[in-house]
């Protein structure tokens, strides 16, 4: 008699990509898909720490990075929701708990996601849906003090959109991205970000164009949630090298971050902003430099000074990582460039890669001061990538000197190949997909 034999586990990436199935458009805002497996899943949502929920279009993960890491520096286990993930999914999930948060593990987050799938019963679910799902019932199995929660897309039919009473609400710069989904002026994706905000619940904002701006607003004011706007109640800037805070409370002078570029500042002090307007935490300055010191974000400005890459590239270059995307994370990544060439001369040369739906022109029209020379690259493996002819185009259009490359270690071996008097900078970026290969080839993932 032959004795039946229990299938084994499906790993993580054998789910995803089952349940990619269920509904295949990738992005498809709506809450009721996730309302209903949540309702099925008996409500993890309700059963969570104090939540800080987080949507904007630039600096979401900088500023959670500054959050949890002043958090942690005082001792507050933090539950941490991001996306999108850069090599593994499990980047996407921390898990709190005392002495600092840890990546979900491949059989934690394989246990939860087969949970959800038998609890959805093939009713359709985006993705992105049934993975928040598992990160609110992960939080809720798990204890811990707080939970970050970072906005996938919008904010306003966004799946993590459905917590009724977070402990702060955070809006990080705003721009033009995702207008197919957000709307196409500044006021309509505004608006799609200010669907975060809750009745009586603190709103803490970053510096916003005007047009932005009026409508938080006027949400804030018709949901009676106190407004914290850098700029009105809470101001930070550079002074002598170090990072000056200031708002009713008082000053706080700290020590620069780590995170370079002079965005983080505003990130770190919009971070600062946020913990100063709670009162369920105590925090004290030296939680609040220390986290400063030990916040990492990879892919923002980041430094490569390890790994295979450095193979490829010129001796003694300086190899950067950058996944700005849009023209406010052009902006903000070139006015780092500028900093690191007034500090040290190199010539620069941008490798980008970028998908379809950017707008290829006005990413690349920050760095026209900066350099001449870009090389255009696929991004592999990625449905919906701009061909790197376009974004060649797109450069020749703004009278840079572009060229192609079948990849990154071909670009790099290229740059290597041309006759410098310095060792050049190099910026790689055009894409959070982008940075994430580009990291997996190094061998460097985040961690």
């Amino acid at each position: 008699m032959s004795v039946a034999t229990v299938p084994p586990p499906s790993s993580v990436g054998e789910l995803r990509a089952r349940l990619a199935q269920l509904h295949p458009a990738q992005i498809d805002l709506t809450l009721g898909r996730v309302e209903r497996l949540l309702a099925a899943l008996d409500h993890p949502e309700r059963k969570l720490p104090p939540v800080i929920h987080i949507a904007g279009t630039n600096g979401k993960g900088s500023t959670l990075a500054f959050l949890r890491a002043i958090l942690e520096a005082a001792g507050v286990s933090v539950h941490a929701y991001t996306s999108p993930h850069l090599v593994r999914v499990n980047e996407t999930i921390r898990l709190g708990r005392p002495g600092g948060g840890i990546l979900v593990s491949d059989d934690q987050l394989a246990a939860a996601l087969a949970h959800c799938e038998r609890v959805n019963a093939g009713a359709p679910i985006t993705l992105f849906e049934i993975e928040t799902a598992a990160a609110l019932h992960l939080f809720a199995q798990h204890p811990a003090d707080i939970v970050l929660l970072e906005v996938g897309l919008g904010g306003r039919l966004d799946a993590t959109n459905v917590i009724d009473h977070p402990l702060a609400c955070v809006l990080t710069p705003i721009g033009i991205d995702h207008t197919e989904f957000l709307g196409p002026t500044l006021a309509d994706i505004a608006a799609e970000k200010a669907g975060i905000l809750r009745r009586d619940a603190p709103v803490i904002v970053a510096e916003q164009p005007d047009d932005a701006m009026a409508v938080i607003e006027r949400e804030a004011r018709r949901l009676r949630a106190p407004l914290h706007a850098r700029g009105q109640q809470w101001h930070v800037d550079v002074e002598h090298g170090r990072l000056a805070y200031q708002d009713d409370r008082g000053l706080l002078d700290l020590t620069a971050p780590k995170l370079f570029g002079r965005h983080q500042i505003d990130n770190a002090g919009l971070a600062i902003a946020t913990l100063r307007a709670q009162s369920r935490f105590g925090i004290e300055q030296s939680a609040y430099q220390a986290g400063l010191l030990a916040a990492e974000w990879p892919a923002r400005m980041q430094r490569l000074t390890t790994g295979k890459l450095l193979d490829d590239a010129p001796p003694g270059c300086e190899l950067w990582l950058d996944g700005g995307h849009n023209a406010d994370g052009g902006r903000v990544a070139a006015a780092a460039l500028g900093d690191l060439e007034e500090r040290v001369s190199r010539p620069l040369v941008i490798v980008a890669g970028m998908m379809a739906n950017k707008d290829a022109g006005a990413f690349l029209t920050n760095f026209t001061g900066l350099t001449r020379h870009v090389i255009a690259v696929p991004i592999p493996d990625r449905a919906g990538a701009m061909p790197p002819e376009t974004l060649a185009d797109a450069g020749r259009a703004l009278g840079l000197r572009v060229e192609r490359a079948d990849g990154i270690e071909a670009a790099l071996r290229r740059i290597a190949g041309l006759a410098y008097e310095l060792p050049p900078r190099i910026l790689i970026t055009g894409s959070l997909y982008l940075a994430g290969h580009v990291l997996s080839l190094n061998g460097t993932p985040p961690s």
